[in-house]
């Protein structure tokens, strides 16, 4: 029997991708020895009837990403579904970065050969995660422009490297909190200055934000990634609203978190093109952030890989009449576990989010057999 070829995907898919899997000085010492994300995920119990916790990982099981073979095993899986690439998270405080092994081990060996680009998580690292409100762990700063130029001289060997996702020939780069830079414009503007002078063509520089109507050319961008989720129940809500102020204290007080209906929320999450906004769709499959932070955290209840098929399609059809180059659509996210935020297979659906994604992206029968 001839195999036939893999038919090319409908869209450039993108799963950013949390590193936070092995254990470092920093984390040993804030919360205990040995701490990963996985401690999170480990301890993690239902909240409300039907709450589903634990997320507890399938085909991959508790990882470790300082070893080459779970990172090859990660990208055979995001390739069989028709995923282009990864956008790792990349932490820089200042010119202390955090969590960087394993993508610096990626980037050194040149395994696994999957494509990649980095996103800069430029937010300061709260307590908050973990039930700690008041407890400032890293603290996010912007010295200045010599701290830019430091910055953007440690990530030119990725920007160089043949595995990079590029935009009209140029890598890309995504900034997670473009609000929070002092002088956005004056940044990316030195940036792709940098990146002329270091013989690339320049930078495409995004703006992960949950405005649509937000114009990233404004501000120096060359386009938005619109990643949209609801808002928590309100902390404060006036008398004017009383029967929703008792409701809202009523669920406190029984340690509920936040609860949205998944199936009522999807639609949102993807909005139709403003005429003058460059912007890309991004999907979320599942979200639960109770492991992190309790009775505080947000749950998308009821999510389905049947659910994620159908926001996908349709974040996919949004951008089906753009050029080959961009058609990007950004996953939220490959393995943010603690989060209740991922594609990687679990024990409960298997790899159903993986299947769902290979549905849209590849146009594959029901239930493929991604191995």
């Amino acid at each position: 029997m001839i195999e036939q070829p893999t038919p090319s995907p409908r869209a450039r898919a993108i799963a950013l991708y949390l590193p936070q899997y092995h254990p470092i000085a920093e984390n040993s010492e804030w919360w205990g020895p040995g701490f990963t994300e996985w401690t999170n995920v480990a301890k993690a119990r239902p909240l409300f009837r039907g709450h589903y916790q634990p997320h507890l990982p399938a085909d991959l099981s508790f990882y470790d990403l300082r070893l080459a073979e779970t990172r090859s095993e990660q990208a055979k899986l995001a390739r069989a579904a028709g995923i282009e690439g990864f956008c790792y998270y990349h932490y820089w405080f200042a010119g202390r970065q955090i969590i960087e092994r394993p993508f610096n081990e990626v980037l050194a060996s040149g395994e696994p050969d999957f494509p990649f680009c980095l996103c800069w998580a430029n937010q300061t690292w709260s307590g908050i995660w973990h039930g700690l409100t008041n407890r400032v762990l890293i603290e996010q700063t912007y010295p200045g422009r010599e701290d830019h130029i430091k910055h953007f001289n440690a990530l030119l060997p990725a920007f160089t490297d043949p595995r990079y996702i590029k935009v009209d020939g140029k890598p890309l780069f995504v900034i997670f909190s473009p609000t929070d830079l002092i002088y956005p414009e004056k940044t990316t503007a030195l940036w792709r200055e940098l990146a002329v002078k270091a013989g690339l063509p320049g930078l495409y520089i995004t703006a992960s934000i949950g405005d649509p109507d937000w114009n990233p050319h404004a501000h120096g961008f060359d386009a938005s990634v619109i990643t949209r989720l609801p808002q928590k129940r309100r902390a404060w809500v006036p008398w004017s609203s009383p029967l929703k102020k008792i409701r809202d204290k009523l669920l406190d007080i029984a340690g509920r978190p936040t609860v949205h209906a998944y199936r009522k929320v999807i639609e949102s999450m993807i909005t139709d093109p403003e005429s003058n906004i460059t912007s890309f769709p991004c999907v979320i499959p599942n979200w639960d952030n109770t492991p992190r932070s309790g009775s505080k955290g947000m749950v998308l209840h009821g999510s389905t890989p049947e659910l994620f098929q159908k926001i996908l399609e349709k974040a996919v059809a949004r951008i089906e009449n753009e050029s080959p180059e961009h058609r990007i659509v950004f996953i939220k996210s490959w393995n943010e576990w603690a989060e209740g935020n991922h594609l990687e297979p679990d024990r409960r659906d298997g790899k159903g989010y993986l299947e769902a994604t290979r549905n849209v992206l590849l146009g594959q029968a029901k239930n493929p057999n991604i191995k």
